[in-house]
């Protein structure tokens, strides 16, 4: 905020639980009362838990769905009406996963929801396109934030060594974790007119690794 506010910009910013649709309303009702309109979305939250999918308790499979799929077709269905309404056209840029495009042991709930949310991009990318709002999915892998919780990965590929393939080293400029900063300029492109014939696409984050 205090970055934004830094360059004389206006800012909203608020805590709210994408499963609590009156907190959504209300906050793109608030947002669109100060700024006026509503033109870029970025569905980001989400939430990881690891585990084998007939081991995961119902608690994990919930949460995860819940926050992943279902809280971003919420945040989905509280937004698109405002930026229709405003009759700009626009951007929603939904953040799913390489873990959306290609399935990675001892996080199937986790997969599960981040291939639906390359269902609800490409679905409303064709019913949009008459609004000019245009939705695409990124895809990123292995991105340093405490989401990730190393400890437990760590655990789940020293009980199960032959998973240890699905988590390869990155081909461009290899390292342990990609940067939210690497990710962001992603999505600036596509929150712009630089991507301006885009829509419908899945664009992967991930410096190389899903050639493999």
């Amino acid at each position: 905020m205090r970055a934004v506010e830094a360059e004389g910009r206006k800012v909203l910013a608020r805590e709210v639980d994408i499963r609590d649709d009156e907190a959504l309303r209300q906050l793109v009702d608030d947002g669109v009362e100060q700024f006026g309109r509503l033109d870029i979305l970025v569905a980001n939250a989400g939430v990881l838990s690891w585990g084998r999918v007939w081991e995961l308790t119902d608690e994990q499979w919930d949460t995860v769905i819940g926050v992943n799929l279902s809280g971003t077709w919420r945040t989905l269905r509280a937004v698109v009406p405002a930026m229709i309404e405003a009759g700009n056209g626009g951007s929603i840029v939904v953040v799913s996963s390489a873990s959306g495009v290609k399935a990675t042991p001892g996080n199937g709930h986790y997969s599960a929801a981040k291939y639906g949310l390359v269902g609800l991009t490409n679905t409303l990318a064709l019913e949009l396109g008459e609004f000019g709002i245009r939705v695409n999915s990124i895809h990123p892998y292995s991105v340093d934030t405490p989401m990730i919780e190393t400890d437990a990965l760590i655990q789940l590929l020293a009980k199960h060594p032959n998973y240890r393939h699905s988590f390869p080293p990155m081909p461009l400029q290899p390292k342990g974790f990609m940067t939210p900063e690497e990710i962001a300029d992603v999505v600036v492109w596509l929150a712009g007119d630089g991507s301006g014939t885009l829509s419908g696409a899945q664009i992967p984050v991930d410096k190389g690794v899903l050639k493999y």
